[in-house]
């Protein structure tokens, strides 16, 4: 199926979940990454069984705090 993740257009298996994305993407610092679907915030406790559909539109996020 096809999605688009950050931007790029990819082909995924069917059914694919956030977790297997996140892996299978080889995201930076999975433990602290946010991931939106379709301009949602997908709640980290369903990563595991999230399956995402055929056209959605993914995010991974990065919240950085600093400043002095």
């Amino acid at each position: 199926m096809k999605i688009v993740v950050a931007g790029t257009a990819k082909e995924v298996k069917d059914g694919i979940t956030i977790a297997e994305l996140i892996k299978s993407e080889d995201v930076e610092m999975p433990d602290y990454v946010s991931v939106s679907v379709n301009e949602e915030f997908a709640e980290r406790a369903t990563f595991e069984t999230a399956a995402l559909k055929e056209g959605d539109v993914v995010e991974f996020l990065y919240f950085m705090g600093g400043g002095c």
